[in-house]
This record gives structure tokens, sequence and C-alpha cells, in this order.
């Protein structure tokens, strides 16, 4: 969705509320599709003193396997967003300033580049999750599992058999 900011920027105290909702389900992450419901942006775009500011929220669920038990996971992700929106910038690039030259601002690509970089970085079922034993698989979160705790390296057994004599 492309929003005419024409109005906004001429306009002095003028005012726009925005929610949207942009469907990114077929977007795939890690050969996942974690994005089952619609991001949602809600904000306002406003002009204050020539100032054109936007403030909003996006929010979504990020759905993803536990990188540790591998239990499905879903966790609720609200990215806040406050961004000066100009036709164009002298000097430096700024993550606060969003660059509009057309006076028309992309609410996909906004959406879209914000959520992904977003994204959590571990994905846990629960903080303290213990994962599966390397050896037999077992879910180390429902109990101990019957593997020997302490592996002793091949090449150092026979030092472990005088340690134990």
């Amino acid at each position: 969705m492309i929003i005419d900011l024409k109005s906004i920027f001429v306009n002095d105290n003028a005012s726009l509320p925005v929610d949207y909702l942009l469907d990114m389900s077929n977007f795939e992450y890690a050969g996942q599709f974690p994005l089952k419901n619609a991001v949602r942006l809600v904000g306002t775009i406003t002009n204050k003193a020539s100032l054109v500011r936007l403030c909003a929220k996006i929010v979504f669920e990020f759905s993803n396997p536990c990188d540790r038990c591998s239990k499905p996971t879903t966790t609720a992700v609200t990215v806040e967003e406050d961004k000066i929106l100009a036709t164009s910038i002298e000097g430096e690039d700024s993550d606060t300033i969003l660059l509009v030259p057309d006076m028309k601002l992309d609410l996909d690509e906004l959406i879209y580049t914000e959520t992904v970089v977003n994204l959590p970085m571990k994905h846990l079922c629960k903080a303290d999750c213990k994962g599966v034993c390397s050896k037999c698989g077992k879910d180390l979160n429902e109990g101990k599992c019957d593997c020997p705790e302490k592996e002793i390296d091949p090449r150092l057994a026979v030092l472990a058999q005088l340690l134990d004599n």
C-alpha cells in the first residue's frame, strides 16, 4: 500500500492515522514460513512545525521450532517505530530518517524491512529449555535420559582406567 503524503507535507498540524495489515505468510525463513498471521502496522503520520513524523507499532507473531528441542514456538513481537519522513537527506543516512523523495510512503516495504530486521535471533520454547540429548535424542525438558553423563575421549580412556584404580 502506497500512501500519498503531499497533503501532510504541505499542511502544518496535519495528521493521518494508519492501520494496515500485510500478509507475509509466503515469507520464507530458514526453510520455514514463520509468519502465519498478517503483520500489522498501527500509528499516525503527523506534521508538526514542518517536521513530518511516523510514530507506529509493527506487531507480528513469529512461529518457528525451538532451537534446542524443536517444539513449535510462537513469539509475539512488537516493534516501536519513530521515523522522521524527509524528501531528501543532506549528509549521512540515519536510521531515524525515512526517505520519501516523491512524498509517497510504501507501507509494504517499510513493514517487510522492519519485520525482517526484528526477527528473533534465538527461538526458544522457554528461557530454560534444556534441549535434546545429543546421543539418544530424548527431550531433556521431560526428564533425564539414561545416557552416561560424561563421555570420555577414547584416546584418554586408558588414563581414565588408571584414575579409577
